[in-house]
């Protein structure tokens, strides 16, 4: 059941189900190029030293804050411009949300993968839009979808032809404002697409600081090296040089200066859980 039967092309030389994992790392939302070129030229570094791939990921749009007051955009315009110039001037590949289907084709002009986020997992629209560009898919489950039902979004995405798709694991709802991460969910969802573990939204209490979320990011070690001890195919992790004047989810960011070690760590148990994904104890 561990091991994924299927790869997704991000670009030439970087494909995610391979041997090789890919770290999907950036802000939480683009602030600003200076800000976006600092944290991707470090990462990518640490990310190169530690034998991942790199893609670099800023959201343009945080369309889905808890409230209207909080930051969502520096423009739709702006941000598209920060993530070419950061993609161009550091030669790595893009990731970013889009959350309308209209957004799909203009987005797909800038970004290598397109990622739909865990609200909208079940918007066939939205799913249909972006697989028609060619791009690669990268699909959050939502809080409330079973893992074996999250191949019925793969289904869409490969159904207009694009067989580049991925699922990314961010926890499920228990009550309010928590989420919880169910291990088995991971080798349960690779049967279907290779799997990225979203470490730093698994963290998240959404809601929970009133008219924004929190987080702990005190358990992200934790849950990053259990879930890499499954040999799951990438990691997603949202970093920042201050995550307390973060824009966007600071509570839960990973400090810049920490990344390097935090890789480190990732690495060693995901070598771990790549020499045992095959190992069984059913008859």
């Amino acid at each position: 059941m561990n091991r994924t039967t299927s790869t997704m092309k991000i670009r030439e030389g970087i494909v995610l189900g391979s041997d090789k994992p890919v770290l999907f790392s950036g802000p939480c939302a683009v602030e600003s190029y200076d800000i976006c070129l600092e944290i991707g030229t470090k990462v990518k570094a640490w990310a190169q030293e530690n034998g991942f791939h790199y893609v670099f990921k800023a959201s343009f749009d945080k369309a889905n804050r808890t409230s209207s007051n909080s930051f969502r955009s520096i423009g739709m315009d702006k941000s598209l411009e920060v993530l070419q110039r950061v993609g161009k001037a550091l030669d790595v590949p893009l990731v970013t949300d889009i959350h309308e289907s209209y957004q799909a084709a203009e987005v797909a002009e800038v970004v290598d993968v397109l990622q739909i986020p865990a609200f909208l997992c079940r918007q066939t629209d939205l799913l249909l839009a972006a697989a028609e560009t060619g791009k690669a898919v990268k699909i959050k489950r939502g809080q409330f979808m079973a893992p074996e039902d999250m191949q019925y979004a793969v289904k869409k995405v490969r159904s207009v032809g694009n067989e580049n798709v991925c699922l990314t694991e961010r926890g499920f709802s228990l009550g309010y404002h928590n989420l919880v991460v169910d291990m088995r969910g991971l080798p349960i969802m690779r049967q279907f697409a290779p799997v990225v573990f979203d470490i730093t939204h698994s963290v998240q209490q959404p809601g929970g600081q009133g008219g924004s979320s929190g987080g702990q990011r005190e358990f992200a070690p934790v849950l990053a090296r259990a879930a890499a001890a499954t040999g799951i195919d990438g990691f997603f992790i949202e970093t920042h040089p201050e995550p307390a004047k973060a824009l966007s989810d600071g509570p839960n960011l990973i400090p810049l200066a920490k990344m390097g070690d935090f890789l480190t760590m990732l690495k060693e148990s995901w070598a771990l859980g790549r020499k045992y994904q095959d190992f069984k104890v059913e008859e």
